[in-house]
């Protein structure tokens, strides 16, 4: 496909890396010309110096006969009249990056009306990522599958609870619950298991099921922690708006620590139910007066990954039960596995992933097999997607234990209807089924790329 990128900050440049590892035709748009040559140097890309709104430019880069143009530069307005006006020159899809809260409520509006295809808001994203975090205290990252009925949680292996030393295949017995390890970080490793894995101390191990089926798996396994109730959100950013409303509705308590006295205003003139604190975040004193030991959860959401990563580890350090910090450098991430930090979010990335399932949904020729979800797991290494299984698909009705799968592929889930099936290899799958597949490749667009050929 032909694809036009109108802004290349950090989440342009994520998806010039994604898409042209995939073979698309790229062309990036910015008008500063360092960023510019930049991405051009590092992907195989064409890349152009201009302002992507402007009618010239976008006619220079083919607009004309392109596939999608991804609007994501930091101007909500900018990405708007970029997606108007490159869909009245012919291109066929339409995305754009929205973060304002005030557009925010206008998505229906903007995709029926002005015929977007996808409206995104990764601070809104990432804010339900972390919320399901703590909605699931035992897990450091949640990621869900057909329209949330079915879960992916990070949980880590510690000497406090019965995974250590435990094979995969015993697992029912000890927790009589329907779950499956799809994928297991041990170190720099990173493995699709099978039944004869065994689970160490100190692995990153990632449950699928239902929500029901993963709290009781965690109850058996002494996973299970207190619900939280107390959080602090450090960084006033618009992530932490979206996350304080959401916590507050569900009768959460939330105290905001940001420096920016007019954006202090601003967050308590809209969130009348959280407590606004206008002092720096970061500053021990401030932290030991506002009582982060008494603190369920702390979010460190301020713009740098580096004070987030500090922050939270001197919450933890002053006894805080858990910190999760917002980090958008893959390289910090990878730091992170080996920190006292119970969790990290890139609105990045998130973006990024959303936008590569819409793109290999939209390069397939049969668009209802074809990607509906999209989370790249274990730092990138692994990929979860969902399809929806067709008629064309080979392998239906045929038993998971004679299915020809390719290797580090896993069929990890298949919601039938409202029931979700944690599959064994006598399961089949069938027309209509939701499947949830987890892959160390990153090449799988249909249901049918899982099969041997």
């Amino acid at each position: 496909m032909k694809i036009l990128i109108v802004g290349l900050g950090k989440v342009g440049q994520l998806l010039c890396e994604y898409l042209s590892a995939e073979g698309h035709d790229i062309v990036g748009i910015d008008p500063i010309e360092q960023k510019v040559d930049e991405v051009v140097e590092r992907n195989d890309i064409f890349g152009i110096c201009g302002n992507g709104a402007n009618c010239d430019v976008l006619r220079e880069a083919g607009v004309e006969d392109a596939d999608v143009l991804l609007a994501v530069t930091s101007s909500d307005e900018l990405n708007i009249l970029s997606g108007l006006i490159a869909k009245r020159l012919g291109v066929r899809y339409t995305i754009a990056r929205v973060r304002n809260p005030d557009y925010y409520t206008q998505l229906r509006f903007l995709r029926e009306e002005l015929g977007f295809n996808m409206i995104l808001n990764p601070e809104a994203e990432a804010a339900n990522e972390i919320v399901r975090s703590i909605l699931f205290p035992s897990a450091m990252k949640v990621n869900t599958f057909a329209r949330g009925r079915v879960e992916i949680a990070e949980v880590k292996v510690t000497k406090n609870n019965r995974l250590a030393g435990i094979q995969l295949s015993d697992l029912y017995q000890i927790s009589r619950s329907n779950i499956l390890i799809c994928a297991i970080k041990r170190g720099e490793q990173v493995y699709i298991p099978n039944g004869q894995f065994i689970l160490e101390q100190g692995d990153h191990a990632y449950l699928t099921g239902s929500h029901k089926e993963l709290v009781s798996f965690c109850a058996y396994t002494h996973l299970s922690k207190k619900q939280k109730k107390k959080v602090m959100i450090i960084g006033g950013s618009k992530i932490a708006y979206f996350l304080a409303k959401q916590l507050l509705d569900q009768k959460y308590s939330v105290k905001i620590i940001e420096q920016n006295e007019t954006r202090c205003i601003e967050l308590a003139q809209r969130l009348p139910q959280a407590s606004i604190i206008h002092a720096n975040g970061s500053d021990e004193s401030v932290l030991e007066d506002e009582r982060v030991d008494e603190m369920d959860v702390v979010v460190t959401l301020t713009g740098i990954d580096e004070e987030n990563m500090i922050v939270s580890l001197l919450c933890k350090n002053m006894n805080a039960k858990k910190a999760i910090a917002k980090v958008n450098n893959l390289r910090f991430t990878d730091m992170v596995d080996h920190m006292d930090i119970d969790g990290v979010i890139s609105p990045k990335r998130i973006a990024a992933n959303q936008i590569l399932a819409y793109v290999r949904a939209k390069s397939n020729k049969d668009e209802d097999s074809a990607v509906r979800t999209l989370y790249k797991l274990v730092n990138e290494h692994v990929e979860a997607l969902e399809f929806m299984a067709t008629d064309n698909f080979r392998g239906k009705k045929t038993s998971l234990a004679v299915l020809p799968v390719k290797k580090d592929i896993l069929v990890a889930a298949i919601l039938r209807g409202r029931q979700v099936i944690v599959p064994k290899g006598n399961d089949q799958i069938l027309s209509g089924d939701r499947v949830i597949v987890v892959t160390q490749r990153k090449t799988i667009r249909d249901l049918n790329d899982i099969l041997e050929d």
